[in-house]
């Protein structure tokens, strides 16, 4: 009988967003794939430093447990297969049980994340999480530089999370850009009985969902956060949302504008999550940050045409 991944919570990561390959990296587009494949290979018995999403994937694993196979972590990379055998090197060399990968040497990735039942995709290049979330995955942009200091809670994973055009749809975010905040909370506050579309990352804050009710008090536990600009009287709205979907948070931090990196350094997240470049930066001097390259405030401008 072969292995299924069905029901599983199943993150797919970048060797990059796992392991600081920051340096060998920079030798990847400064040159050719030849030289990076010629160093990868001759620090094959060196293994990497720990990258930025290292400590979600080592909490992530955590749930796992004799005969009780949870979680599932696989590597998704540009990288060619013989510079994965050093990700696999330093997977094992840190003390990670990972066992699948996939590989494929420049071409974008994003295309096997329906084979893999992925719930979540990492990487550190822009361009695959672009086209990972428009193909339907939540995905984000890790800032490799991120503080990696969320770890002093061992037996809890700590998520944060963005709403508008994260876990919910931007058709509010579109009102605000628009027409301005005034019309934002006229707009929320006639629709707030009405539940938002979902965003690209509700179908993750479901699968730690039910991840979560699986759990005993003994084990790895989960905590969720809602972190977002929304304030009274827009807040109902999301509240309401959340309610619809079945979907508990266990805080809700409505700032109005209030710096979010100040309570994110409280809330002390082991990965946050947020679709404005801004609100990144500045979180990244506190917590590990994905961008989440969602929604009218990612779009692509045109080229001028007389470029």
């Amino acid at each position: 009988m072969s292995y299924s991944l069905t029901g599983k919570l199943v993150v797919a990561i970048s060797s990059r967003a796992l392991f600081d390959f920051e340096e060998e990296n920079r030798l990847f587009e400064s040159s050719d794939d030849s030289a990076y494949m010629k160093l990868q290979l001759d620090r094959l018995g060196n293994a990497a430093r720990k990258g930025v999403a290292f400590p979600l994937v080592k909490k992530l694993l955590a749930f796992n447990e004799e005969g009780e196979q949870r979680v599932e972590v696989v590597i998704l990379s540009r990288n060619d297969p013989v510079s994965g055998l050093r990700v696999f090197r330093s997977a094992e060399h840190h003390g990670l049980h990972l066992e699948r990968g996939v590989f494929t040497r420049g071409r974008a990735p994003y295309h096997y994340l329906r084979s893999l039942h992925a719930n979540l995709f990492l990487s550190a290049n822009e361009d695959d999480v672009r086209a990972t979330i428009d193909a339907g995955f939540p995905a984000a942009r890790v800032y490799p530089e991120s503080s990696k200091t969320a770890e002093s809670h061992p037996h809890e994973i700590r998520i944060a999370f963005d709403g508008d055009a994260v876990l919910f749809s931007d058709e509010a975010e579109q009102v605000f850009q628009s027409k301005g905040l005034l019309a934002f909370v006229d707009h929320e506050s006639k629709n707030a009985a009405i539940p938002l579309p979902p965003g690209p990352f509700k179908p993750l804050l479901e699968a730690l969902h039910r991840l979560q009710r699986t759990t005993s008090e003994q084990g790895m536990r989960i905590r969720t956060a809602l972190v977002t600009a929304r304030s009274a009287p827009a807040h109902e709205r999301a509240i309401r949302t959340l309610m619809a979907w079945g979907i508990d948070v266990d805080e809700a931090m409505f700032l109005g504008g209030l710096a979010k990196s100040e309570f994110l350094r409280e809330f002390e997240p082991d990965f946050f999550f947020d679709d404005q470049t801004g609100h990144c930066q500045s979180a990244a001097s506190v917590a590990p940050t994905g961008h989440v390259v969602s929604g009218v405030s990612n779009r692509q401008k045109p080229e001028d045409p007389k470029n």
